[in-house]
């Protein structure tokens, strides 16, 4: 069994675009012809590829060709590189990476920054709580992302980057309106707090350890990483902040630390074990980015 590049190709832009129009435009193509391709496609594959939902998204097979889709435009343009064809032709390569909110807020952007001087490169980023990052891997989502997890997705490799330090902390105001007495178990219980999203379990891991139910006290959701810890500097409510976003205010007593055990979270680097001269270059970037500042 043999899969068409050109096919291929027009699967991960329906899947990137999120309709048929939309990847018809990208490609300057009528709509008809993309959906002939993708017709054709599964007809050659013997299995659906696509499940034409609002936007359409892959299938599990259809997850894989598009992996291979990435991975052979990567190659090609690593191959394009090679021949000394990249540069003068003036198109980028458009790289997928995933990243956690605390890392795109904080230190990532700088490494990339870095890359888009010396690469013709532009970068798709999807953000993910670092927990789930790995899961745009395992589909062919994204190249890279930073991750939680430290065992290797299936084809690819990890990189220790190190960890990342939460500590709880709050403003001096909103501890004595709420904790006058200190952090104790039953004014936590009652105590608003800062959640990132209904998946972000770093107040809740903090809060069982105080020996607090995790579920009980009130909760803000403010799903932004700068927002978030604006929210707890202006007093909506404690929250764990990596030393990135709370070191200042701590310094200058704008913030204080609640007590307790910080909460480490251990990130690596994973990435498409492909031999890439793009994709090499761009983890050895984040990589000693990550490993200077964590």
């Amino acid at each position: 069994m043999r899969i068409p590049f050109d096919l291929a190709e027009t699967l991960a832009a329906v899947v990137d675009e999120g309709s048929l129009d939309a990847a018809a435009r990208r490609l300057h193509v009528t709509p008809s012809a993309v959906s002939q391709r993708i017709k054709a496609l599964e007809e050659q594959l013997g299995r659906v590829v696509l499940v034409r939902s609002k936007p359409v998204r892959a299938t599990e097979s259809g997850a894989a060709v598009v992996r291979l889709a990435r991975q052979l435009a990567l190659l090609e343009h690593d191959a394009l590189a090679g021949l000394g064809e990249a540069d003068d032709s003036g198109a980028l390569m458009s790289v997928a990476l995933a990243v956690n909110a605390d890392s795109l807020g904080t230190w990532f952007l700088e490494p990339l920054a870095r890359l888009a001087l010396r690469h013709p490169v532009v970068f798709e980023l999807h953000r993910d709580d670092q927990d789930f990052t790995a899961g745009l891997l395992e589909s062919g989502s994204v190249m890279g992302a930073v991750t939680s997890r430290a065992t290797p997705v299936a084809g690819c490799r990890v990189s220790l980057l190190g960890v990342m330090r939460y500590e709880a902390v709050a403003t001096p105001a909103y501890l004595a309106r709420r904790l006058p007495e200190g952090a104790t178990s039953d004014a936590l219980a009652v105590a608003p707090l800062v959640d990132f999203d209904r998946r972000d379990d770093l107040q809740s891991q903090w809060l069982a350890a105080m020996g607090v139910e995790p579920t009980a006290p009130p909760r803000h959701y403010v799903p932004a990483s700068n927002d978030f810890a604006t929210a707890i500097k202006l007093g909506l409510g404690w929250g764990l902040l990596p030393g990135f976003q709370s070191a200042d205010e701590l310094a200058d007593g704008r913030l204080v630390r609640l007590g307790g055990a910080p909460v480490d979270v251990p990130l690596y680097w994973q990435q498409w074990n492909l031999r890439s001269p793009l994709l090499d270059a761009i983890a050895d970037e984040i990589i000693a980015e990550g490993r200077r500042v964590l």
